[in-house]
């Protein structure tokens, strides 16, 4: 995720292994850099390496915090004294998109509580995040959530014990951490998205930037896999928080500059010119050529997909649901939907789980019909057992902040108008909660009471560095909130990290 195998290649680095691979061969002529997780696992490996070095000398990157214990395992083993150096080079998540990061960790707590093992991942992740952003930062966690809190003090502490490490120079306004629960909102990864990027994901899965085009109908051989990644590819990171009416026309004009620039076939190569000419425009020409077959085959895609499962419709219903309070009309809408045979059995799955979170407690609720029409339609029982499940993860009961209703008049308000100047696109309508916790964080005008701090020490000044991070995922339309908030508040940063990136199926 982080660099290319050709921009390593240009650092003159020719030989990838890695370090669990059995039968690599002795190259004593060779320097190895190691870049590793300091897990016990990878500290036994390297061990068992320095014992037998393979190579002439090692360059140890860890990318957290290794204690002092490791290192003298490590010391022991380096008989031939074959170290260089052994270095923190702090770098234990994923950076997706400039703002966002991941630990690509699915399933991290157990009911309502954490695993024990995913929640020291995560607080791995979190701890590296903030000595690489050089922040000892102030936490502020959803007192609704107990793995939130929890999370909070693990953080702390690593602070506190390796307060050397977070000795950073003091800003005015010191930076915040908030960690919140997805829990909190279960909506957000539920909805079909239209931007580029979220759609992407949403509908064909984006895994450390790959994806997996093998299952589209008669694609070529070099296409199987690609890779979107906004680093060194521009027409992807001029157009992922584009709508994807707006990508279409891109495609388009894409297109027609790459007609233009391609070489003549009749191209009389006759002087050494035209041939240096030539050869100096084929990279160029061969890398716009790859941009223009993958986009145009991952909106094909993504257009025959909305078509077949028929999203237009699915999606306005699925914004009805989660925008609106009209009952009545949404059931309608939803029973229109199940009864229709295009509907996938996800997308039949998806609408009634959003119903049910949605109107869980509605006097006239039509959820046991809906649930007996998913049966109706020959679907496993499994997504029935799915809908009662994410009411219980995601549902009133367990919600600290109120989803669905605007808090005061000002807010309603608000609301109407946006109503009445006609929904700028029906299939965005959508807000993700964090929007809103983020917009009264910024404000300084985020309840104590619901999002306590953790110790004695409050922030007087509005935050400008922020980390939020959330615990069971994040999403690319949250990712696309905060792109936002960054943009229309200068000296605001905001950093969006979760457990996961999730869509629908995740």
């Amino acid at each position: 995720v982080v660099y290319t195998q050709s921009e390593i290649l240009q650092r003159e680095v020719y030989l990838f292994e890695r370090l669990d691979s059995p039968n690599r061969e002795p190259m004593k002529h060779l320097k190895a850099i190691c870049f590793l997780r300091p897990t016990k696992e990878n500290v036994e490996l390297l061990v068992q390496e320095l014992r037998r070095p393979k190579y002439s000398v090692y360059f140890i990157y860890f990318s957290n915090v290794i204690s002092k214990s490791d290192v003298k395992a490590l010391a022991e083993a380096d008989e031939q004294e074959v170290v260089a150096e052994v270095q923190e080079f702090y770098g234990d998540y994923i950076a997706v998109n400039p703002h966002v990061f991941s630990l690509n960790l699915l399933g991290c707590c157990r009911g309502r509580s954490w695993d024990p093992a995913q929640l020291t991942r995560t607080t791995q992740g979190l701890t590296a995040l903030l000595l690489s952003l050089k922040k000892c930062p102030m936490i502020r966690y959803q007192l609704s959530s107990e793995p939130a809190k929890r999370l909070a003090e693990c953080v702390k502490q690593v602070i506190t014990k390796e307060y050397e490490l977070f000795d950073f120079r003091r800003t005015e306004v010191p930076p915040l951490l908030l960690i919140l629960d997805r829990s909190d909102d279960a909506i957000t990864p539920l909805l079909n998205q239209w931007t580029y990027q979220a759609m992407v994901h949403e509908l064909l899965g984006i895994n450390n930037n790959r994806i997996d085009l093998s299952r589209v109908p008669g694609i070529s051989k070099d296409l199987r896999e690609v890779v979107l990644s906004a680093e060194n590819d521009e027409f992807y990171a001029n157009n992922m928080y584009l709508n994807f009416a707006e990508i279409g026309t891109n495609i388009k004009n894409l297109m027609e500059d790459f007609q233009k620039r391609k070489p003549k076939e009749q191209q009389k190569l006759e002087s050494i010119a035209d041939m240096k000419a030539f050869v100096e425009n084929y990279p160029q020409f061969k890398k716009m050529s790859g941009t223009v077959s993958k986009h145009v085959t991952v909106v094909g895609e993504l257009s025959r997909l909305v078509a077949e499962r028929n999203l237009l419709e699915v999606s306005e219903v699925e914004q009805e649901l989660a925008c609106q309070s009209d009952h009545s009309s949404a059931l309608q809408s939803v029973r229109r939907l199940l009864q229709s045979p295009r509907l996938s059995e996800l997308d039949a799955a998806r609408l009634v789980m959003l119903y049910a979170l949605r109107y869980e407690r509605h006097g006239s609720s039509g959820l046991p019909a809906l649930l007996e029409e998913l049966r109706g339609r020959g679907g496993s029982d499994r997504y029935r057992k799915l809908v009662s499940a994410v009411v219980e993860y995601g549902g009133k009961r367990v919600r600290g902040s109120d989803l669905f209703s605007p808090k005061d008049a000002v807010a309603i308000t608000k609301q109407f108008l946006k109503g009445l100047k006609g929904i700028e696109n029906v299939y965005t309508q959508h807000q993700p909660l964090l929007q809103e916790t983020l917009d009264q964080l910024i404000k300084g005008k985020l309840k104590d009471s619901q999002y306590p701090y953790l110790g004695p020490n409050t922030l007087r000044d509005r935050p400008q560095d922020i980390i939020v991070f959330l615990i069971g995922g994040a999403t690319y339309e949250e990712a696309l909130a905060v792109f936002n908030l960054n943009r229309s508040n200068p000296g605001v940063r905001i950093v969006l990290g979760g457990t996961t990136i999730h869509n629908t199926r995740r």
